[in-house]
């Protein structure tokens, strides 16, 4: 932006810059705090692999993750909801609207990953499909004409009152979504270290606004999907929506810096602190997980003859339990043997029956108090 004409958040922004950022935004407080975040997200990479089996924490760290990053949007719903939607699909017709959007959340994480898997690319499919999968809708790419705008929400001091007006017109959302599907992409024309690339990119699109709703969401699963492809972590369990909303002012504030002033370094590191607190956060999350695990495991084990390995991990992969999660580790098809060995967990104090309505779960105490904490 030329700083020398006003900034008028009434206005679409049209004039947004095309990446890459046009001043050196990388000085010496940068790369320490680069190097910072890049050591612990290291760590938490090759921590997860030592996990028996690392997609179990893909799903418990994403439930949190949808949990905390539709709350940015005032999409609240509790852990408990949570838990019993993703232990039992067949609730799914009683899950409350939250419970849903929260839910598609995590979906559309899974569904961006298994689509990068292969091509190690974030391009404008992979955007527009993690899009539809957040609002469960057929759209893509906002028309010319939407006549778009953030306003603040009604609860805050001046609510309704408009704080950006995102580009609008015809070809210009279009051509800022291909020069960033090239920022991040080509490597050769934008060689830049891909951590510095995803906290210059959020923004990029944060401001780019290109969807008509859900554009806060949708980029911040891209954030973690942008660090799978580059292999700087090996799961996408960075659970940054926690380090947002526990500093959202920050948060909301850097941005709204780029945009006015072209204040690239705040932003910059506020994205980089929330890898670093993010990565040694989950780390130490993976070693109380493994660690109680472990004890769980020699308890089990001197409980009850038929408690293995293989039960103990399926205890852990989710934190409310039900009988068919026991039914296919064991093998076992019997419900009279099933209720027994439920009962037996009870009774060895490693799962805790909770009654809701004509429905029994059974949760793992010791996983939701590390998921909680």
């Amino acid at each position: 932006m030329n700083m020398s004409t006003p900034y008028d958040r009434t206005q679409p922004y049209n004039q947004l810059p095309l990446l890459p950022p046009d001043n050196n935004v990388i000085d010496h407080e940068v790369l320490l705090k680069w190097g910072l975040a890049s050591r612990a997200l290291a760590e938490l990479s090759a921590n997860i692999l030592r996990l028996p089996n690392p997609t179990m924490l893909v799903n418990t760290i994403s439930l949190q993750e949808a949990r905390s990053s539709t709350a940015i949007e005032n999409i609240f719903t509790t852990e408990d909801e949570l838990y019993k939607a993703t232990s039992d699909s067949s609730i799914e017709r009683n899950q409350t609207p939250n419970t849903k959007e929260v839910l598609r959340y995590r979906e559309a994480l899974w569904t961006g990953y298994q689509k990068i898997k292969d091509t190690k690319i974030i391009d404008k499919e992979v955007m527009i499909k993690v899009f539809q999968q957040v609002k469960d809708t057929t759209e893509g790419i906002r028309s010319p004409q939407s006549f778009t705008v953030i306003n603040r929400g009604n609860s805050e001091y001046r609510g309704g009152e408009v704080i950006y007006t995102p580009p609008r017109g015809k070809g210009i959302i279009a051509e800022k979504i291909d020069n960033l599907v090239e920022y991040l992409n080509n490597q050769q024309n934008f060689p830049t270290d891909p951590l510095l690339k995803m906290a210059i990119a959020h923004y990029q699109f944060e401001a780019i606004h290109p969807f008509s709703d859900g554009n806060g969401r949708t980029g911040r699963i891209l954030n973690l999907l942008y660090l799978v492809s580059q292999g700087l972590i090996s799961q996408p369990v960075l659970y940054l929506s926690k380090y947002i909303i526990e500093n959202k002012a920050d948060y909301y504030y850097s941005l709204g810096a780029v945009t006015q002033q072209g204040s690239w370094k705040k932003w910059i590191l506020f994205m980089l602190s929330a890898v670093e607190q993010t990565s040694r956060n989950t780390n130490r999350m993976i070693n109380e997980i493994i660690n109680q695990m472990a004890a769980t495991l020699e308890h089990g084990k001197s409980e009850l003859k038929w408690y293995t390995k293989e039960v103990n991990e399926a205890l852990f992969y989710q934190p409310y339990i039900k009988q068919q999660t026991l039914a296919k580790v064991t093998k076992t098809t019997s419900r009279v043997t099933l209720t027994k060995y439920m009962s037996e967990l009870h009774q060895a104090g490693i799962l805790f029956p909770k009654k809701d309505g004509k429905e029994v779960y059974y949760l793992n105490n010791d996983l939701i108090r590390i998921l909680e904490s």
